[in-house]
C-alpha cells in the first residue's frame, strides 16, 4: 500500500500516540489471525486510519489485550481488535492482492508475482464474503490499468476510479453514513493517487514508466498545483468527516486529516528543493 495517510506525531499527545499504536498493532494482529506472516507485511498506515474511524463511528465491542510481536520483541504492549479492525483488514489484503498483480504487470517483479500468488491461495475463503464488492473494486483497477496503458494524462480521471475504490472500502455498510463514508473515501483515494503520482514522478520519468503528471512536471509552478489540487481534495474529506457523528478518537482523526497526511507530501517537496539548490 502506499502509507500516506498517517499521524503528525509532533502534535499528538503521548496517550493519543498510545491509542493509535494500538489499532496500528490491532491491525497487524488481525492480518496475522486472518492471513499469517503474509498477511501482515501487507499493514499500511492508511488502513489504520480506515479501521479507526470505522471503529470510531460504529463502536463495536472491542477488545484490548497484550502481544509481543517481531517488531516490539522484548515487550508486551497493547492492541485492540473489533470486527471493523477485522473487516479492514480483509480489504487491506485484497488491495495489497491486486497491487502485486500490477507490480508485475508493469515491471515484472517476480518476488511481488509470487507474493501475489502466496496472499491469493491464503485469503481464497474470506474473499467470498466480499464478492460483489471485490469484483467491483477489480472493475475499478482494470479501468485504471487501460488508461495507463494508453499513457493517459488525465489525473483527474484516473484517480477518481482509484477514489471510488476507496469509497468501496469505506461505506462498508448500508446505512445512513454510507454517503458520507463514501464521498469521504473517494476523495481520500483521490488525495493518494495524486500524491502517490507526485511522490514517484522523478523515478518513474527516470525508468520511463506510467505517471499522469509528467506532462506537468518541470513546468514552473509545478509542486504549487499539485498542492492546491491536493488541497481541495482533503478539503472535501475533511468536510465529510465533520459530519460523521464521531466522538471517540476524534482528536487522533483530525490530527491525521488536517497534518498528517501532508507529512509526505513536504517532505519530497524539500527534498526536492535541496537537489535543485545543490544542481
Amino acid at each position: 500500500m502506499f502509507g500516506y495517510i498517517t499521524i503528525n506525531k509532533a502534535e499528538m499527545k503521548f496517550k493519543e500516540f498510545d491509542v493509535y499504536h494500538a489499532y496500528y498493532c490491532g491491525l497487524c494482529q488481525s492480518l496475522l489471525g486472518r492471513y499469517g506472516a503474509l498477511g501482515q507485511i501487507t499493514l499500511s498506515y492508511d488502513m489504520t486510519f480506515a479501521a479507526i474511524l470505522l471503529s470510531s463511528l460504529y463502536e463495536p465491542e472491542t477488545a484490548t489485550r497484550k502481544c509481543v510481536c517481531i517488531a516490539h520483541p522484548f515487550e508486551r504492549h497493547e492492541y485492540v481488535s473489533n470486527g471493523e479492525i477485522d473487516y479492514i483488514a480483509d480489504m487491506n489484503v485484497l488491495l495489497s492482492l491486486y497491487k502485486c498483480e500490477d507490480d508485475w504487470k508493469d515491471d515484472k517483479k517476480f518476488f511481488r508475482a509470487c507474493f501475489g500468488c502466496m496472499l491469493r491461495k491464503s485469503s481464497c475463503k474470506k474473499r467470498r464474503a466480499y464478492r460483489e464488492k471485490e469484483n467491483r473494486i477489480r472493475d475499478l483497477l482494470d479501468k485504471i490499468s487501460g488508461l495507463e496503458k494508453t499513457d493517459s494524462r488525465d489525473i483527474d480521471l484516473i484517480s477518481g476510479f482509484f477514489g471510488d475504490i476507496m469509497s468501496e472500502i469505506m461505506a462498508e455498510r448500508d446505512d445512513e453514513w454510507k454517503d458520507t463514508l463514501s464521498a469521504l473515501g473517494y476523495n481520500l483515494g483521490k488525495f493518494i493517487y495524486i500524491l502517490d503520482a507526485y511522490d514517484d514522478i522523478e523515478s518513474d520519468i527516470k525508468k520511463n514508466r506510467f505517471n499522469p503528471l509528467k506532462d506537468r512536471y518541470g513546468k514552473p509552478g509545478f509542486d504549487d498545483e499539485i498542492r492546491e489540487i491536493l488541497a481541495m481534495m482533503m478539503s472535501q474529506c475533511c468536510r465529510q468527516f465533520e459530519m460523521l457523528p464521531v466522538i471517540d478518537n476524534v482528536e487522533i482523526l483530525r490530527n491525521i486529516l488536517y497534518s498528517g497526511v501532508w507529512g509526505k507530501f513536504e517532505k519530497t517537496l524539500s527534498d526536492r528543493n535541496k537537489k535543485r539548490q545543490q544542481n
